[in-house]
């Protein structure tokens, strides 16, 4: 059972409420998201691209603007290589797009999750400088690559970098040193001594803006006026930066949240075929994509390709000029991710299986080894063991030159630096606090899931999973009209989650199993005060049902059910406590 915690973050909600014209219920959600003065307000309730940070304060990004321009301008060919995931692919499709209206020789290559791994390496270096490349930029990858950027130099190559992972270090008593590979130009917010002020871009955003600076020099802007100014290219890269922002599960906070909001509305009218293929096929609506169908639709279609295939098909399909063609990779998409879905919901079980019947379940940081594992779905399924266990959880497969393993972690447990502590078992890592991708030896597998679970820290409280609760709103207070003025707390996602409310003393009216599966609990409660509300709780077992007459506490989100044309008020209920 999780813990229940309410946000106890002071302010004066009542002048904020009149600021803003909004109601004090609202104002206390923003103030929970650590948004504090006027300029936080301002750019939660106002988001306009106008307010995003001025590109040209990204270290190096100027300089690597100005190689490219060299490198276009004397027709030498570049080649990007991106990563296999959701983020690479957008990021892959923006610079391939920017660079190519930009009049550049260009062309791509992602590495192969299978053959090639992670990120740029010798091999495709290589295979570049025999292609007759003159210049690798990379995109979401590159930042730990120093051996690789050493190599590509001493072929006499150009190298740009332009990442978003955290920076390599090496510990020095107490202090951290960071190494930074030897590139032409490094483009990664995450350095130390980038005065970028936002550090939470995914890869994409990267790209973005490194595009943003090259049209700018292009067509001779003023850099002081410019971060108000865009171009329809750049208004149609915005939509991928967006997906990629929420694909890659960024905190939808700052300007990401500008991105994400202006993005995904893009997307109503975007002129991609690939992309409206894809969604035509999942049965959206285009005009309403939200960060929800992103993370668990759009995303998953996207990504499945460098799971099981390789990432070139989502890329081909997002650059197609033919409506026939498009349609028939997003199929090829559609049918690669429930071929995944399934193959995730075996290995799953036998993860839980595992953790359940070994020495596994008493470890807090689980390491759990699935030999025949596709090494693609590790992440997801390492995703699902954290769920369950709410621990920390890596899950190695055996890959063709020894172990590959994906993890996923809880707060309270930063992954990359936990890691770090144990990398001499280790061949190749990398990653953020909440994920990290490893590579190690057979022979070192024990000593690494015994070292990790030596070095950490974590109590019985980290070990437990929290709701914060932003507002004890009892269900009497919401109307329709507060309902909808929650749309403005939108796009929702990691930092700028759906709000939370509880109410307590609620009395079961009614309540029975819907559904085709019998799992969705649709219930009538009263509230102390005598109100009747209608409620509904998924994924729910038969012996969940709450007898009649019962009193509860629920937490819940409220919502607007529209039924033949009538609306009416609906709790969408998360948890039920006695």
């Amino acid at each position: 059972m999780s813990i229940w915690r309410v946000f106890g973050k002071k302010a004066n909600f009542n002048e904020i409420a009149n600021k803003y014209s909004i109601d004090q219920v609202t104002a206390r959600i923003i103030r929970n998201r650590n948004m504090i003065s006027d300029e936080d307000f301002n750019m939660y309730l106002r988001p306009d691209l106008s307010r995003l940070h001025d590109p040209f304060s990204m270290k190096d990004i100027t300089k690597a603007c100005d190689i490219l321009l060299d490198k276009i301008d004397n027709k030498k060919s570049i080649r990007i290589i991106g990563d296999y995931d959701i983020d690479g692919i957008c990021s892959i499709t923006i610079l391939y797009k920017g660079l190519k209206r930009a009049g550049a020789i260009v062309d791509y290559v992602v590495p192969h999750r299978i053959h090639d791994g992670y990120g740029i390496n010798e091999r495709l270096i290589d295979e570049a400088y025999e292609d007759g490349i003159d210049t690798i930029i990379t995109c979401d990858n590159g930042i730990a690559a120093l051996e690789q950027v050493k190599h590509a130099k001493s072929l006499g190559m150009t190298i740009i970098i332009t990442d978003h992972h955290d920076i390599p270090f090496e510990m020095q008593g107490e202090e951290k040193i960071y190494t930074i590979p030897e590139a032409d130009a490094c483009v990664n917010p995450k350095q130390a001594d980038c005065p970028y002020p936002f550090k939470g871009l995914c890869g994409a955003v990267v790209a973005y803006k490194l595009i943003q600076v090259l049209y700018a020099k292009i067509n001779a802007i003023d850099k002081g006026k410019y971060k108000a100014l865009y171009s329809r290219d750049l208004d149609d890269f915005l939509e991928f930066a967006a997906i990629a922002t929420v694909g890659d599960v960024m905190d939808l906070i700052n300007e990401n949240r500008v991105i994400v909001k202006y993005g995904l509305a893009h997307i109503a009218n975007t002129p991609n075929l690939g992309l409206s293929a894809l969604i035509e096929l999942c049965e959206l609506d285009k005009s309403h994509i939200s960060s929800y169908h992103i993370g668990f639709v759009i995303g998953p279609c996207l990504n499945a390709s460098g799971r099981l295939e390789s990432a070139e098909l989502a890329i081909k399909m997002l650059l197609s000029t033919s409506e026939n063609e498009a349609k028939e990779l997003a199929k090829e998409l559609k049918s690669l991710n429930d071929e995944r879905k399934d193959l995730t919901d075996s290995e799953a079980s036998k993860a839980f299986e595992m953790v359940d019947n070994t020495s596994l379940k008493d470890d807090k940081v689980l390491v759990v080894y699935l030999e025949n594992c596709h090494e693609s779905i590790a992440g997801i399924i390492a995703g699902r063991v954290r769920e369950r266990y709410y621990k920390p959880s890596i899950v190695i497969t055996k890959s063709e030159d020894g172990l590959k393993g994906s993890g996923r972690s809880i707060e309270g447990y930063n992954m990359f630096e936990e890691i770090s502590k144990v990398k001499s078992l280790l061949t190749k890592f990398g990653g953020h606090p909440m994920a990290a991708g490893l590579s190690l030896k057979e022979e070192n597998l024990e000593e690494f899931r015994a070292a990790l679970n030596r070095e950490q820290t974590l109590t019985q409280d980290d070990l437990t999973p929290k709701i914060w609760i932003d507002v004890a709103m009892p269900v009497d207070y919401v109307t329709m009209e507060l309902v909808k003025e929650f749309e403005i707390l939108e796009p929702f996602g990691k930092g700028n989650e759906k709000p939370v409310f509880a109410d307590r003393n609620l009395k079961v009216i009614r309540a029975n199993l819907i559904g085709k599966n019998k799992n969705v609990l649709k219930m009538q409660l009263q509230s102390a005060y005598g109100k009747i509300i209608e409620a509904i709780k998924f994924k729910v077992e038969e012996d969940e049902l709450p007898a009649i007459g019962s009193v509860i506490k629920i937490i819940y989100y409220p919502d607007i059910n529209e039924f033949r044309g009538n609306k009416s008020l609906q709790f969408i209920v998360n948890e039920i406590d006695y």
